[in-house]
């Protein structure tokens, strides 16, 4: 039985601009069949709003947590919602 997809709304802290935080969310984001999408914050944060099943959405933020290779995660806040099922694919998004 599949569960229903949720939503996983999350801001990542530290030096997580410059470093292709965005370009390896979205490929984590797309090897586990998520949507939504990841952007820049003008703080210097990370937003990631995605959608999918909840087991996947938990390993998800495990990666969150760590980063590329190149970041330093200091913190990761996350919320958790219903999902909408807006989204068609994971993509990076621009917000400015």
């Amino acid at each position: 039985m599949n569960e229903a997809p949720v939503r996983l709304c999350a801001s990542v802290y530290g030096r997580v601009q410059g470093v292709n935080f965005r370009y390896y969310t979205q490929r984590e984001a797309g090897s586990r069949g998520l949507t939504g999408w990841v952007a820049n914050c003008f703080d210097g944060s990370v937003e990631i709003v995605a959608e999918g099943e909840k087991q996947a959405l938990h390993n998800f933020v495990t990666f969150l947590h760590r980063g590329p290779p190149s970041a330093r995660v200091d913190r990761v806040l996350t919320n958790w919602k219903e999902a909408t099922g807006e989204f068609d694919r994971f993509r990076v998004r621009y917000l400015y």
